[in-house]
């Protein structure tokens, strides 16, 4: 058993890569994604890779089931159990509007996931303390669960009481009753999840977790067994939305650590793509079917946040700090009302862009792709498939050229300029907004259209290079490869650092970590293997919102004060002289598996440059017409290439623009490096 096998399940592909941890090969293949049976797309994937399961030792899967069933609102009928009294929490929330409906006046709140009549409370209650101030009324639990279950019909229940997170018996005691007299029904308890205050975010974990909870068991025992079936028995782990892996049969108890594992896998490997080829900061977008992600790392660390949102749901998990926008090769254009719109709306898989031939009717932006020259209608997916050009020129004009009285070319051009203001929106929401000059950052483009496009985001924002990696169209793939299995725990602490000894904080600390070490023991992960960071949350007295600043090293709390003092100067330009709470304690352990390394590629002989096997006219941004494009076949580059622009890149699975004041080389990882002409000058001078 030498292989280790990575898929990932976008909106449009399933990507797939087997990386040889004895000979250090890496081969991949990419299949069309099954939106009714998404197993069937995994297990269709692996099949192209010609690999025997039996040698997989490590399967890593990222997947968007979760993501999706909440979006769709396709959930296990779900119910909640509460303190009495408080039912009304999970509705009542924050009263938070999103930014993007603030002014209107005729805004109203999405329909609530959970209803009213399946939100119930019982008699029993906790202090801020965690002393018992009411016994739980058993009696009542039962008779809300029988009304929940056996009366309404619902699968899964969230449970989620007062204080849970200070002391968890009344919670625990509910779910052993629960499960006592319905085993096949789904219980989450918050203190399962998440072992931190906030009273509505906390619930709203725990009910999300419960309202996908069935749906990802029985699609993770499904594959399973088919794997089984086909010949793996080797470790199975699901990717966490921030960073890390777990095994699956515990992915199937806490799937909201799981929600965000898609775009979770090309952080990682930027992370491990960071420290590989000393770029400590990076700008990682990545561009799939239906939607463009984007990261910071910087200083080789990744942007994390222990607070996400989904469709007005607040998360408590952690996750990247990852900008999204509905803007992918698959987004819909059109015009409304005068104006072009592009996404979010999307072809997805089914039936795709117009140039896949599979029934789509609305012009996608891979099809104004096409239409602009970029690709080889003959070469999609390395030949296999025949893109219909005629086709997608046709719905452009269609639905966007003749509405909007303009050519095709401008259309085309107009879609190209849509999706590049939104990500460069977002991509400066997490740069600029955050104190940071994205002129100093390298940025890496992935996904099946990050080549397409990245370099043109790029070339807007400024950044000193564009890179697109090897086997750009599965880097989230290949990001799983490099990840280590990840255990986080948290507990709410809620004390100024003036009211506790240093030495109370490293014990707190200590018998978090005892737990992070017993759970990778029991992955089986040798204690030269594992890695346990500690954190704390903290904030200025009075303040809304933490920081979180490393404990590990540190002797004293004002040496923690010092660290929370930098942390704050460096993201809000000051520091002040209130006292600092300590909010949360967190802590990481980390299970260290093998990874592969970086392959190099060959050399190129002094004086044999590189010739394009064609030349293509397409539309060049710089020159703000058509001009003509070498095309070159990644396969035959090598190291010490240098490829001016305009130029397209074309590989198996991907093709990578650039344009006439561009220049792109070929580093000794066999990237492709683009960067300014005019820099690439004067570092030759």
């Amino acid at each position: 058993m030498a292989q280790r096998l990575a898929v990932d399940i976008g909106g449009t592909f399933v990507d797939a890569i087997v990386f040889d941890t004895e000979t250090g090969a890496l081969r991949l293949e990419k299949d069309f994604t099954t939106p009714d049976n998404a197993a069937d797309g995994v297990l269709s994937a692996i099949g192209r890779l010609d690999l025997s399961l039996a040698d997989v030792e490590t399967f890593v899967h990222g997947t968007t089931l979760g993501l999706n069933t909440v979006l769709e609102r396709k959930g296990a009928a779900t119910g909640i159990i509460t303190n009495a009294g408080f039912e009304d929490v999970f509705e009542t929330g924050r009263y938070h509007r999103p930014r993007e409906k603030m002014y209107k006046l005729t805004y109203d709140d999405p329909p609530v996931l959970i209803a009213k009549r399946y939100r119930l409370g019982v008699p029993g209650r906790l202090s801020a303390q965690g002393e018992e101030l009411e016994p739980l009324d058993e009696a009542a639990l039962r008779a809300a669960a029988t009304r929940l279950v056996a009366d309404m019909g619902r699968t899964s229940i969230a449970v989620c009481f007062l204080h849970a997170y200070r002391n968890p018996a009344h919670e625990l005691r509910a779910k052993a009753l629960i499960e006592d007299m319905y085993p096949d029904v789904a219980v989450s308890v918050s203190s399962d999840i998440v072992r931190e205050y906030r009273e509505y975010e906390r619930t709203s974990t725990t009910v999300v977790n419960a309202y996908v909870k069935p749906i990802f068991r029985t699609y993770i025992a499904g594959l399973e067994e088919r794997l089984g079936a086909a010949g793996f028995d080797g470790a199975f782990y699901i990717t966490r939305s921030g960073g890390g892996a777990l095994q699956a049969r515990d992915s199937a108890d806490v799937p909201v650590h799981t929600i965000f594992s898609g775009p979770a896998g090309g952080l990682i490997g930027t992370v491990a793509l960071s420290e590989l080829t000393d770029r400590p900061n990076m700008i990682a977008v990545d561009m799939g079917g239906t939607s463009t992600d984007a990261c910071v790392v910087h200083n080789g660390q990744p942007a994390l946040k222990y607070e996400a949102s989904l469709e007005n749901l607040p998360l408590m998990i952690p996750t990247y700090d990852i900008s999204t926008i509905g803007a992918g090769g698959g987004s819909l254009a059109r015009a409304e009302n005068g104006l072009l719109r592009v996404g979010p709306q999307s072809a997805g898989a089914v039936p795709g862009p117009v140039c896949y031939g599979k029934g789509g009717t609305e012009p996608a932006f891979t099809d104004a792709v096409l239409a602009m020259g970029y690709l080889d209608p003959e070469q999609f997916l390395g030949g296999e498939m025949t893109l219909d050009a005629a086709g997608a020129e046709a719905a452009v004009r269609t639905h966007v050229a003749e509405p909007l009285e303009i050519d095709l070319v401008s259309a085309c051009r107009g879609i190209y300029e849509v999706l590049l203001a939104k990500t460069v929106s977002a991509v400066r929401e997490i740069t600029v907004e955050a104190g940071l000059d994205p002129r100093e950052f390298s940025m890496l483009g992935f996904g099946g259209g990050g080549g397409m496009f990245v370099p043109l985001v790029g070339r807007e924002m400024g950044v000193r290079e564009i890179i697109i990696p090897q086997a750009s169209s599965v880097f989230s793939a290949w990001g799983m490869l490099m990840t280590d299995i990840v255990q986080e725990y948290a507990q709410t602490v809620l004390l100024l650092l003036d009211d506790i000894e240093m030495s109370d904080l490293t014990k707190a600390a200590a018998e978090l970590a005892d737990n992070a070490r017993a759970d990778l023991v029991s992955a089986g992960f040798p204690e030269s293997a594992q890695l346990i960071e500690h954190a704390a949350e903290l904030r200025y007295f009075g303040q809304e919102h933490s920081l979180e600043v490393s404990i590990d090293g540190a002797d004293s709390l004002d040496e923690l004060r010092a660290r929370y003092d930098e942390a704050h100067r460096r993201r809000y330009g000051h520091a002040m002289d209130d006292a600092v709470q300590l909010v949360n304690l967190r802590v990481r352990g980390i299970g260290r598996e093998p990874k592969p390394d970086l392959p190099r590629v060959a050399e190129r002989p002094a004086g044999n440059a590189p010739a394009p096997r064609a030349t293509r006219s397409a539309y060049c941004f710089a020159a703000g017409g058509p001009a003509d494009f070498a095309i070159y076949d990644r396969t035959t580059l090598m190291a010490g290439d240098s490829l001016p622009g305009p130029a397209v890149i074309e590989e198996a699975t991907t093709t990578v623009v650039y344009f006439s004041d561009q220049t792109a080389a070929i580093d000794v990882f066999g990237q492709i490096v683009i960067t300014p002409q005019t820099k690439t000058a004067e570092a030759g001078s």
